[in-house]
């Protein structure tokens, strides 16, 4: 497995949008906070540029991109945004440079298109972390925010989580995969579908009713994708709707059902995803994930 190399003082960070419009204004205490952490900026020309929904053309944003995935000198790169976008250009991304010299790609939700296909295709570990937005002033000294330093420096992460009902006891050690469940399902039958087979799924929404997160997992299932993994971790599904006509399950419940015949481990209540709270996860990268009655704990294993 090829690997990053952590981060130091005077390292280059490169600030991109490949998919949605976000402002420089919103980016722009991201950079005060990255230079605190002592890093250098490069701000990207898609950060304030527009195009409809999108931060520029698919031209553009795939431009904007590729010049930063093979640029020798930037160490990581940070997304604006999410949103929608990146399977539009995906296809086009040339990753020879990348390859060449692996950075640390940091990001999630739409960025979870990304993860999965240097993942499949690659097998570089990548950062489901937060993005642009959430550097704040309240935001910028709160652990979850400073998980992405520790992960971008090598240092250890330790996720624990609360009791859960839903939890499935035991124990397991292996590569962590996963991210937004709309985009994995997605990504089924294409070049970048997530590999889950031995691995520790973590999955995570926002916004989608209860009935299509049942469809989405049952794609995934379906898919062979939750038949044969080491263990499942599950993040934060925010914002869930329902319809008029209830569907009867909570989502909670909804997951239950679906990995019920299987037997590996599985964690409920990891603060990440689409939440104000959001750690940052090493994926494609060794993990212990140990589950007991009194909760989880997810270890990046170095």
């Amino acid at each position: 497995m090829m690997h990053p190399e952590y981060l130091s003082e005077g390292s280059v960070v490169g600030i991109t949008c490949p998919s949605g419009y976000v402002s420089a204004e919103r980016v722009s205490y991201a950079v005060t906070v990255l230079e605190r952490w002592g890093y250098r900026v490069v701000v990207g020309s898609t950060v304030g540029n527009e195009h409809h929904y999108f931060a520029g053309t698919d031209a553009e944003r795939l431009a904007d991109l590729q010049q930063m995935l093979d640029d020798p000198t930037i160490d990581a790169i940070l997304m604006g945004r999410g949103g929608y976008g990146m399977s539009r250009i995906i296809d086009d991304i040339d990753w020879r440079g990348f390859v060449k010299k692996p950075k640390w790609i940091c990001g999630f939700s739409d960025i979870t298109v990304m993860h999965s296909h240097v993942q499949a295709q690659y097998y570089i570990p990548t950062l489901h972390s937060p993005m642009c937005g959430a550097f704040k002033p309240d935001t910028e000294l709160s652990e979850w925010l400073l998980s992405l330093r520790k992960a971008l420096t090598g240092q250890p992460l330790v996720y624990p989580t609360s009791r859960c009902a839903y939890n499935r006891p035991g124990k397991a050690t292996a590569v962590l995969t996963g991210g937004n469940l709309a985009m994995l399902a997605h990504l089924t039958g294409s070049a970048s579908e997530v590999d889950t087979t031995g691995k520790i799924l973590y999955i995570e929404d926002i916004g989608e009713h209860l009935y299509n997160v049942d469809r989405m997992l049952l794609n995934l299932k379906r898919a062979g994708k939750l038949a044969h993994l080491a263990g499942l971790v599950v993040g934060s599904f925010t914002d869930m709707q329902d319809t008029e006509r209830p569907f009867g399950q909570t989502v909670e419940e909804i997951i239950t059902d679906k990995v019920r015949e299987y037997d590996y481990p599985v964690c409920f209540g990891m603060q990440a995803g689409h939440q104000t709270v959001n750690y940052t996860l090493v994926l494609g990268a060794l993990h212990t994930l140990h589950v007991t009655d009194e909760g989880g704990v997810l270890s990046l294993v170095h």
